[in-house]
């Protein structure tokens, strides 16, 4: 079984990537060991977060709003594969 950290602070993206992990046999996290990463965007602490999980070699799957393309664009600066909030889904099961 996959084991994602998933770091949203959002209820409604949580919930939906929690049935995603399930359906495809992975579970959420909160501590490690971890294999795969997913960061929501938008938070002060999330480029550190992101660049810290990269440099350990964590593959992360960094979101956040379309209209943010400076954020998304950091994000994968940093080494994320990073999605707007449309595709994230869609992500995810590819990731998993």
């Amino acid at each position: 079984m996959k084991r994602v950290l998933v770091e949203c602070r959002d209820l409604f993206f949580r919930g939906k990537l929690q049935a995603i992990l399930t359906a495809s046999g992975a579970a959420a996290v909160r501590e490690e060991p971890y294999e795969v990463a997913v960061i929501e965007l938008g938070g002060a602490d999330a480029p550190q977060r992101i660049a810290d999980l990269v440099t350990r070699g964590v593959p992360v799957l960094a979101f956040g709003s379309h209209v943010d393309a400076a954020a998304l664009r950091a994000a994968r600066d940093l080494g994320a594969r990073a999605v707007p909030n449309s595709e994230l889904e869609t992500a995810l099961r590819a990731l998993v």
